[in-house]
């Protein structure tokens, strides 16, 4: 009977011991997912959160990262045939891109003798562009040279050639290729659209 008792003992002890063993083990396990789903599976990275603070705070930072607008690239996309240079000013419009204008007049006349001919020819004469500032900027900056490249122009159209209104059309075409010709060797960019004239004698 006694040994009955010391077995019976003996079985209570083991399986108090077993159950003691798993029950560590599923706690253990519990508390290794609880605290994986709340701390998450890697560690945060402190600079990585400063950073992030630090750029919602900066409205610059913010600004460099939104998106570029419609007008925006289709001014990028009348630049230069290699990319650099002056961009076009865009303009709001509702349906389609309208650039701005922007115009530089040339101060007083400039006269020469036309070619072939005893007359002279004198002109007020501005320029016009859609291009950045840069471009007007560049023309006032050599407003010396391309004036000297204007009389040439100028001087190479006989008293025929200049008459009539196809006759001023081609000479404003043949100063405003003068001009940026001028200014690509200067600056490396033209960017001059249009010669207007302000004053056209012949005498």
């Amino acid at each position: 009977m006694a040994d009955e008792d010391n077995q019976g003992s003996s079985r209570r002890t083991l399986l108090l011991i077993i159950g003691g063993v798993v029950g560590g083990v599923v706690l253990v396990g519990l508390g290794l997912g609880v605290g994986y789903m709340i701390f998450g599976g890697t560690p945060s990275n402190p600079s990585a959160e400063v950073e992030q603070i630090i750029e919602r705070s900066n409205p610059q930072a913010q600004q460099a990262e939104k998106p570029e607008t419609a007008e925006e690239l289709a001014a990028e996309g009348e630049e230069g045939e290699e990319g650099v240079g002056p961009k076009k000013m865009p303009r709001l419009s509702p349906d389609e891109p309208v650039f701005l204008t922007t115009y530089y007049e040339f101060p007083g006349n400039l006269t020469t003798n036309l070619r072939g001919s005893r007359k002279f020819i004198q002109l007020g004469i501005a320029v016009s562009t859609q291009y950045d500032d840069t471009v007007m900027e560049n023309v006032d900056a050599h407003q010396l040279a391309l004036r000297s490249e204007i009389l040439t122009a100028m001087s190479a159209f006989s008293e025929e050639a200049v008459d009539g209104i196809q006759g001023r059309t081609n000479l404003s075409i043949a100063i405003r290729d003068a001009l940026n010709t001028k200014l690509e060797q200067l600056e490396g960019f033209g960017g001059i659209e249009g010669v207007h004239f302000s004053n056209f004698v012949i005498q």
